[in-house]
């Protein structure tokens, strides 16, 4: 059985929609940093997307296990040009709530629709099953991505999905056991 825990990265403290923009995660919870490290699996990889807050978390919690190389397929959802604007400033709002209210193949003007986003992670979470079997895999990345393994795991619909919680630092673990995913904790806060 492979296990995957995900990790949401540090908290940006943004209030905006940030998906592709490189901001730095506020890392200064050292207790909650050690907390997440010590609970991880000591053999297992580590990856994270490519983008600073993830990558930066990922480095702060590996301790002396395996870093594997940055992942652009973990990235965070492409907002395009709703890039760093807040939900009430973007000027369509009716294809805003859209693309939250009806999750599927909406897109924001120049981003990722969520089964692009899907689509991407999956093909990821794939590789990298596919490139450690039966070994269990620290994954450091963002909300959304985190959000479509939890849909697959629970079996439910984009718009379920998103009424977990995933907090900046939390734990996510979902396991393989070679022909589904399933969910052994959502949004654990240590």
């Amino acid at each position: 059985m492979a296990r995957v825990f995900w990790i949401r990265h540090g908290p940006t403290h943004a209030k905006t929609m940030v998906g592709w923009s490189d901001l730095p995660a506020d890392l200064s919870d050292a207790a909650q940093l050690q907390r997440l490290e010590a609970a991880l699996p000591k053999r297992a990889a580590v990856i994270s997307s490519d983008l600073s807050r993830a990558v930066t978390t990922a480095d702060a919690i590996t301790g002396n296990r395996t870093r594997l190389p940055h992942c652009p397929d973990l990235r965070e959802i492409h907002f395009g040009a709703w890039e760093l604007q807040r939900f009430e400033a973007v000027a369509d709002q009716d294809h805003i709530r859209s693309f939250w209210e009806n999750p599927g193949d909406i897109r924001p003007p120049g981003g990722e629709s969520w089964n692009d986003v899907t689509t991407r992670v999956d093909r990821a979470v794939a590789q990298l099953v596919n490139d450690h079997p039966d070994r269990d895999i620290v994954a450091v990345a963002h909300f959304g991505v985190i959000l479509t393994q939890v849909q697959k795991a629970l079996k439910i619909g984009a718009f379920e999905a998103f009424s977990h919680r995933i907090e900046n630092l939390s734990l996510t673990e979902l396991n393989w056991n070679g022909t589904e995913w399933q969910a052994r904790e959502i949004n654990q806060i240590l």
